[in-house]
């Protein structure tokens, strides 16, 4: 468990929008000010001057590098350039008449350890610790030396860990290359006398993986970092120029490991100082989980081995080939990657057992045996088995299975469980599995290429959920190994960086603050003060929820409902606010900040945005197609601009500062047509149409459409009725606790002829937003819309009440063309006193955070995770707890609802409780569960995830198009009997942790077809 020794503070003195007095620090309390205070130490003192920084030459090669990135961040805050010398135990006299910076690492260091022998430093805080560090003023620590400022390492990176928290707080982050944000000038640093202090990590190993290297990241390592010629086997551009830039960026934000790029490469061989230089700066290397005994496979294979990679057939090559890699990576720090795969990621033969894989596993590690010697306990040499089921195609889904059926490697080695490759966790440890040696760990995915769909181009994952399955993980003790896939790595920066400052301190970030984590962020990498920082937390929250629902990969013309819950145009107009806010950040920003803010937030906003709006204008143009409409062709021109538009905002960010960018916005995301990723951005499916815009529509000018139904009048169409002919007129439905509170009727043109409209009703009610107007086919709107209301709902009769409408259109010399639609109002009322959710339009729906009573049972209750989720939050019970509570007494949520109606008058109702996507996290064994009761009904035990169909594989329902995993929910649907109208409560008991919901629809006989779900209902 990580603990940091004090808590994180984040303060803003507002002198202006854009700028930020305070250090700011993501993880712990800074330590840094920009004025001086009370026995404070001089970084950069009123005197302009620097303080010297000392370190020992016998200190690892990793903090020198990290001490000199330090003495150039200085100089890049302040313009002071400070001395950076090495000096020995014996040369302290050197120091005298100094005040200086001093680096090192407890038992590495002769100068600090003599330090501590001359003070009497305390140490033992971070004595023997993984990655721990202390700084601090401290008097007298050499003869003729006053003071000193000590930044002071457990082991070596926890010196390169201290140091580089310290240049985060003055002002560099660790995205000012990667990223290009700017850092503001100050004109004197100073550190508090008892400096800044954490000790060991939550997770012991935290990385990042680089994967689908294609077309983006690899065509830009090719430009920037070679001369068009890459490495001697593979054409790889992957050399020590490039990962030397990687290994900074990790160790400045306190990651630690790497698996590197694959596809097409091999780390060791495409740059024979690659792993040297990930050693001398202290990254801890690997390679991913089809890649065994640190060899780039399959790519290395086919060059320096022979045969097959089959281990039945060609057993003695491939020891051989494992061999060579164990020795290549035994001088350096490594975490070797253990079992067997097949050829790229795929998996092994259908016949491949149990007991060939124990094997493999066991001629491993008698190869470790045989290369380290008997002066090593393999024991001790980092390992792990990732249970993944990495690339999701045909029925081998093994890894996990094999666990599942019964395999089993020696304690020490690490099983490295995964998620779904879309952000779901399949498996944690049990606590019989707790007490391995080798412990646990989590392999996540921000990027994905299999089914149901790639997903590379944007960010599309939530922090909140990333939060929400993390600590999942750090609760259910899977804190050994956190590696992530990062795809190209941009554009996830601040995805990354929330990964690896959860798995650096996990204890300080919580369910309820993410949200602050981005305003810190936002601070932090573009000076604004508190309040600009908490719109762009706002931006980017938003940004991450509207992705993530359903990722821009798997977008449709239909995905969001064109005529139910206006969900459509809530979808855009949510888009279209998103854009003004970011956009209003992005003009006052001053110039130097504009392009790591379009990196990080406004490229995302308006590409995403952009992409909404072409499918939903595309499904308009099929829909007013089909209803003989000439708004088609305004949607079609609309699809079109928008498609332009995308090309344009990705050659934006390819030509931002002179293209250093160039490459990484290039991975198509229009037009798929199954899993892989198109060759081409293609337009959209179905196909576009057009219709003839000179010749009218056979019942004449004027075209009529209504909200909820997909027909069109005058005339036939297949929607207006069963049969699709003589249907009669259309009708619309509104009572008076519709959360919309109008419906609406849209008028176009029929054919190239301009025409008038009048609409009147027969009763007075009936509040007609507009009574009259003009449509042309040429018009700047395709379409205009009237909106029909009541405007005193007091002055009507309960139950129904029916107005008539005529819609008539006069156009040059043709007769007039009469619609005549109905208008129904319902007047509804709940019983006096009742206070809860009341039906409209046939249903209730309710975010999961709004019950009306929850209870807390031992401690555990319901809580609200803020902002999860696809349209609010979520809730779940918490503290997490590995037992379960019996059906109906655990903490219970309970809503009070009022229906008029049941299905068709049936006395039924169906309550569907949507959930976060879930797996039975606990094994099949024991699958998760919540209690489910209406009124006084027995408790349902609920099981939302059958079980499997064989071990290792994903239940029924994740896979697919229209699957859970990319609906990004879990629907559970229960069907009550005999409820009367009236009032009611839904309850919701916690029988396991780990259960998320989101939301809960109850149908009363008017749930319509839509991708999010009804609006939540009124709440009296």
């Amino acid at each position: 468990m990580a603990r940091s020794l004090l808590a994180a503070t984040f303060l803003a003195v507002t002198l202006s929008p854009f700028f930020v007095q305070q250090a700011i620090a993501l993880g712990q309390e800074a330590c840094i000010t920009f004025q001086s205070s009370p026995g404070s130490f001089a970084i950069v003192g009123s005197n302009r001057r620097a303080a010297p920084i000392y370190l020992s030459p016998d200190e690892w090669p990793g903090v020198q590098l990290a001490a000199a990135d330090f003495a150039a961040d200085i100089r890049r805050v302040t313009e002071a350039r400070p001395s950076l010398t090495n000096v020995t135990a014996v040369d302290i006299g050197s120091l005298r008449g100094t005040t200086p910076i001093l680096i090192g690492t407890l038992g590495k260091s002769s100068l600090i350890d003599a330090l501590v022998s001359n003070t009497g430093l305390d140490v033992s805080g971070i004595q023997g610790k993984w990655e721990s560090f202390i700084s601090r003023k401290v008097d007298n620590p050499f003869p003729g030396v006053e003071s000193a400022y000590v930044i002071i390492g457990s082991d070596k990176r926890g010196t390169i860990f201290g140091v580089y928290d310290h240049s985060e707080q003055i002002g560099v982050s660790p995205w000012y290359w990667w990223a290009d944000v700017p850092t503001t000038t100050r004109n004197q640093l100073f550190a508090t006398p008892g400096g800044c202090q954490h000790g060991e990590p939550t997770v012991k190993y935290r990385g990042i993986f680089l994967n689908d290297e294609q077309p983006a990241l690899q065509n830009w390592a090719f430009e920037k970092f070679t001369n068009g010629t890459g490495s001697e086997h593979f054409n790889s551009p992957f050399n020590r120029f490039f990962y030397v830039r990687l290994f900074e960026l990790i160790l400045r934000m306190k990651g630690n490991y790497l698996w590197p790029a694959m596809w097409g490469s091999a780390f060791n061989v495409d740059d024979p100082l690659n792993q040297f230089l990930a050693d001398r700066y202290g990254v801890v290397m690997g390679t991913s989980h089809h890649e065994p005994m640190m060899r780039g496979t399959p790519n290395e294979f086919g060059i320096f081995s022979e045969g097959k990679w089959d281990y039945t057939t060609n057993s003695d090559n491939i020891k051989k080939y494992w061999v060579e890699g164990v020795e290549r990576a035994k001088p350096f720090e490594s975490l070797y990657t253990m079992g067997m795969r097949g050829f790229g990621d795929l998996p092994l033969s259908e016949e491949t057992n149990i007991e060939l894989l124990e094997q493999v596993i066991a001629d491993q590690t008698k190869i470790f045996e045989d290369v380290f010697g008997d002066d090593v306990d393999i024991s001790e040499v980092p390992q792990v088995w990732t249970l993944c089921e990495c690339f999701v195609f045909g029925p081998d889904k093994e890894v996990e299975g094999y666990y599942e059926k019964g395999m089993r490697v020696p304690d020490y080695i690490t099983l490295l469980w995964a998620d779904d490759n879309w952000g779901n966790i399949r498996r944690y440890p049990t606590p019989s599995e707790r007490s391995r040696k080798g412990g646990a760990g989590v392999y996540y995915h921000f990027d994905y290429v299999g089914d149901p769909r790639n997903y590379k181009w944007l960010t599309t994952t939530q922090l909140e959920k990333v939060h929400e399955q993390m600590s999942l993980a750090v609760d259910r003790e899977a804190t050994r190994v956190w590696i992530v896939n990062v795809g190209d790595m941009k554009p996830f920066e601040r995805e990354i960086e929330y990964f690896l400052n959860i798995g650096w301190n996990s204890t300080r970030w919580t369910h309820t603050n993410v949200g602050d984590y981005i305003s810190a962020w936002a601070q932090r990498e573009f000076d604004v003060n508190a309040a600009t920082a908490s719109s762009i937390s706002g931006i980017v929250g938003n940004l991450t929820r509207y992705n993530a629902r359903r990722k821009p990969e798997l977008l449709n013309a239909t995905t969001f409902s064109l005529i139910n819950y206006r969900e459509a145009d809530r979808v855009l107009a949510d888009w279209d606010a998103l854009v003004a806010a970011s956009t209003r950040i992005y003009n006052q920003l001053g110039s130097s900040f504009k392009a790591a803010f379009f990196q990080l937030v406004h490229h995302p906003v308006i590409a995403s945005a952009n992409v909404g709006h072409l499918y939903v204008n595309a499904g308009l143009n099929n829909l007013r197609a089909s209803q003989a409409s000439q708004a088609a062709n305004a949607y079609l021109e609309r699809v079109n601009n928008f498609f332009d538009q995308d090309w344009e905002i990705e050659q934006q960010y390819h030509r931002l500062l002179d293209g250093k960018w160039n490459h990484f916005m290039s991975q198509t995301h229009l037009g798929y047509y199954y899993w892989q990723q198109p060759m081409a951005n293609t337009l959209v499916q179905p196909p576009l149409v057009r219709i003839s815009p000179r010749k009218q529509a056979l019942p004449g000018p004027m075209r009529i459409t209504v909200e909820n139904s997909n027909g069109a009048w005058p005339g036939d169409n297949r929607n207006n009725c069963k049969d699709g002919y003589n249907c009669g007129e259309a009708t619309l439905t509104l009572d008076n606790y519709d959360t919309i509170g109008s419906k609406y009727i849209s008028i176009s043109a029929g054919g190239p002829t301009q025409f008038t409209y009048t609409v009147a009703a027969n009763v007075s009610w009936a509040r007609i937003s507009s009574t009259r107007g003009s449509v042309s086919a040429a018009g700047r709107e395709p379409e205009q819309r009237i909106f029909l209301s009541v405007s005193d709902w007091s002055q009507l009769a309960p139950g129904r009440n029916v107005a008539k409408l005529t819609i008539t259109a006069n156009a040059p010399g043709q007769t007039p063309s009469i619609v005549s639609p109905t208008f129904v109002a319902i007047k509804n009322a709940a019983a006096p006193g009742f206070s809860g959710f009341v039906e409209g339009a046939g249903v209730i729906s309710i975010e999961a955070a709004h019950a009306t009573r929850k209870s807390e049972v031992e401690g555990n209750a319901w809580q609200e995770l803020p902002g999860l989720g696809r349209t609010l939050s979520g809730v779940t019970p918490l503290p997490r707890r590995d037992e379960k509570f019996a059906a109906g007494s655990g903490p219970t949520l309970e809503y009070d609802f009022f229906n008029f109606n049941t299905i068709s008058g049936s006395g039924n109702v169906t309550v569907t409780v949507l959930l976060s996507p879930l797996f039975n996290v606990a094994s099949d064994a024991s699958p998760l569960e919540f209690g489910l009761a209406l009124d006084a009904q027995a408790v349902q035990t609920v099981r939302p995830i059958p079980p499997l169909t064989k071990p290792g594989d994903f239940p029924p329902g994740w896979g697919g198009e229209f699957g859970w995993v990319a609906n990004s929910i879990t629907p559970y649907v229960a069907t009550y009997n005999g409820i009367e109208p009236g009032a009611h409560t839904l309850k919701i008991s916690a029988i396991d942790s780990a259960i998320v919901i989101q939301k809960i629809i109850i149908d009363t006989g008017g749930l319509l077809t839509s991708y999010l779900g009804p609006p939540e209902s009124i709440r009296v």
